[in-house]
């Protein structure tokens, strides 16, 4: 009678257990173009900023038409985000200046 085989295991190491991710603070935002533009614009030069994007946008024609459609609606937006940013910061320089003259 032959002996019974034997299987033998081949030892295989565990597989590696990815080590948990440490959590990394997020990097802050900073966005000094932006930022620097609004501290020294006008409502019009806010305007005059898009206002050659929105005409070459509007030179679309065919399938492009469509896309074009979408990026002047998110300019518009854009537009009107920053005219916003604008008037806010004149408003708080107007408010400053006032508040000075009452001490």
């Amino acid at each position: 009678m032959p002996a019974p085989r034997q299987e033998t295991e081949t030892s295989m190491p565990p597989p590696a257990r990815p080590s948990a991710p440490q959590p990394q603070e997020l990097p802050v935002p900073s966005y000094p173009a932006v930022e620097t533009f609004i501290e020294k614009a006008s409502a019009s030069d806010v305007q005059a900023l898009f206002a050659p994007v929105k005409e070459g946008l509007a030179g679309l024609k065919g399938p492009r038409a469509e896309i074009g459609k979408k990026a002047q609606a998110a300019i518009a937006r854009s537009e009107e985000l920053l005219t916003m940013l604008v008037d806010v910061r004149e408003k708080l320089v107007a408010e400053s200046k006032q508040s000075k003259g009452r001490k």
